[in-house]
């Protein structure tokens, strides 16, 4: 699932005729990249939920049959927040058992994490049933230097040294959000302190390029780096 619901306020008024997911970098738009990175990593259906402008991104990106997957959209009336949304998606990322986890990412993060290193993970969540949940962890920006979390041999901790932040990219089991009633809006992370207080969430640190592309300053300058690397003007 990639999550693309968000208003973009921070991105004003970049994102005044557009939506967050749509804004480009490098020559392609936030979310293409992540359609790209998932079909590279053999991820065949992806959901897709939109509020703000939502009609844009179905123009946009369409079946998704030219990114080699095949797009299922999740529209909310009103922006559900990302537990609120990943619950009313539920219907169309699960499978007739009900039990197989299923792979999250944020569309407005540019990460070049191979996704593939995570189906191992949740090949294992499937089997084993212990963990609700699998968090990728980074290196904390600038802008959110306390972090989120702690980790230690794979394990999510609330509190402990070098604490990481939490990327926006994670596996979870259904059972996770089945308690909440489809269209409520409720936020992910309250959810996810509690099942890391119980000890049910293990996590991975991922050291390569990752960009919160929260502000019109970070787009700009993510936008230079790639323009750069491909020899763009």
């Amino acid at each position: 699932m990639i999550l693309a619901a968000g208003r973009g306020e921070r991105m004003r008024p970049l994102t005044d005729d557009i939506p967050k997911p749509l804004l480009k970098v490098g020559g392609m738009t936030l979310i293409e990249y992540q359609l790209r990175n998932l079909a590279q990593a053999g991820f065949a259906n992806i959901v897709i939920n939109h509020a703000y402008l939502g009609a844009l991104i179905e123009n946009a990106l369409g079946t998704g049959e030219r990114y080699g997957v095949n797009i299922h959209y999740s529209p909310e009336r009103t922006v559900l927040e990302t537990a609120g949304g990943i619950a009313n998606a539920l219907p169309l990322l699960t499978d007739q058992s009900g039990n197989r986890p299923f792979l999250v990412v944020n569309a407005d993060i540019y990460c070049e994490m191979d996704y593939v290193s995570l189906l191992p993970v949740m090949n294992a969540m499937q089997s084993e049933g212990a963990q609700l949940a699998h968090l990728v962890l980074v290196d904390n920006p600038s802008h959110h230097a306390a972090g989120d979390f702690a980790l230690q041999q794979n394990q999510i901790l609330l509190a402990g040294d070098n604490r990481l932040t939490f990327s926006g990219i994670g596996v979870y089991q259904p059972q996770l959000f089945g308690a909440i009633e489809p269209g409520l809006a409720i936020k992910l992370a309250p959810l996810l302190r509690q099942v890391v207080a119980e000890g049910k969430v293990s996590g991975e640190y991922f050291s390569g390029r990752w960009i919160d592309v929260g502000t019109p300053q970070r787009l700009e300058a993510l936008d230079a780096q790639l323009k750069s690397q491909s020899g763009i003007k």
